[in-house]
């Protein structure tokens, strides 16, 4: 049984979002993978390539994990443990996805498992690596047990792993990686989007050296209650109406201004501004996609609109340069 869900971009919002400002996100032609076949009786074993963890449990074993997590994520939230510390290891995260999607839609678990992920969306960047990952396991895990596709279930039980990594999710990793496309989210509704018609190309800068979760609560302690988020939410909304209407000046345009708020709170490195402003000079634009980083020289993904790809300045920085484009079905089995 093989499933697959796509990694996202952010193309305005991002925490904004947490404070129930619109966003907007697409998905991607990059995808977790997620291949289950059966194992060994009474034992579930999880073999994550990219991370290259593995190990094998019983369902005792895994229902005693998850109270520990659900008791690490309140220590969390009572602010007496920091979100790097709710999860010991990556593999857990999955761990608690599976158990709790099994526990949650009262499955019988019977012959043993075995379930093995693989991606090629960049880790740590801010393009939804473990959401995709989640998510294709949950749907790869759900066909073969012949459980009913409904799309809200998933959307559920994903945003409960993605909890304990990032501490207040909000949603839009999920969502995009489970339906695809592009949409923009307002309200706790999402609200379908035509992907870009623009020449589009992802640097990354590096694996920041803060999670998303530590950028989050950072942000949230400095700008929670600042009018900062009023101009977040027009730039997104501004966005929305040019990609309708495919009006590329003023996509552009609010890119850039974009780019300016997340320099402003903090999330964007120093090296990482000072390419972006490389970009503008030559006549483009550029953003940090994701929660950037509120420390150290990396800031993951940066969206770039340019007329050609800017090859030789990535060489310069010493930053990759990715081709991307949409990816309009989401989350499914192949």
């Amino acid at each position: 049984m093989i499933a697959i869900a796509p990694g996202k971009l952010i193309l305005s919002g991002e925490h904004a979002v947490v404070y129930g400002r619109p966003a907007l996100a697409m998905a991607i032609d990059r995808c977790a993978q997620s291949i289950i076949t059966p194992g060994q009786p009474d034992l579930v074993s999880f073999n994550l390539l990219d991370l290259k963890e593995c190990d094998s449990f019983t369902l005792r074993a895994l229902g005693e994990m998850r109270v520990r997590l659900a008791r690490n994520y309140q220590l969390f939230l009572n602010g007496e443990l920091g979100i790097r510390d709710v999860l010991h290891k990556p593999i857990e995260l999955f761990e608690f996805a599976f158990i709790t999607l099994l526990d949650g839609l009262h499955l019988k678990f019977g012959d043993g498992l075995d379930i093995q992920t693989q991606s090629n969306i960049p880790i740590g960047c801010g393009m939804g690596s473990s959401a995709a990952t989640v998510l294709s396991m949950l749907r790869a895990i759900g066909h073969y047990f012949r459980v009913e596709f409904r799309p809200d279930w998933f959307l559920k039980y994903s945003m409960e792993a993605e909890k304990l990594q990032h501490g207040f999710p909000s949603g839009v990793d999920s969502y995009i990686s489970l339906h695809g496309g592009c949409a923009l989210f307002r309200e706790g509704q999402a609200l379908s989007v035509p992907l870009p018609r623009l020449n589009l190309y992802l640097v990354n800068t590096g694996t920041p050296a803060a999670t998303t979760g530590e950028c989050v609560v950072s942000v949230k302690q400095n700008f929670g209650s600042d009018p900062i988020w009023n101009d977040f939410e027009a730039i997104t909304l501004e966005l929305e109406k040019a990609l309708r209407s495919n009006d590329r000046e003023t996509f552009q345009r609010m890119v850039v201004e974009n780019q300016r708020l997340l320099a402003r709170i903090g999330v964007v490195p120093e090296k990482v501004n000072a390419f972006v402003r490389a970009i503008e000079e030559r006549g483009g634009a550029a953003k940090v996609c994701g929660a950037g980083s509120v420390i150290g020289d990396n800031g993951g993904m940066v969206l770039v609109i340019s007329e050609q790809a800017p090859t030789d300045l990535c060489k310069e920085y010493g930053y990759e340069l990715i081709t991307v484009r949409g990816d309009p079905l989401g989350a499914r089995i192949v």
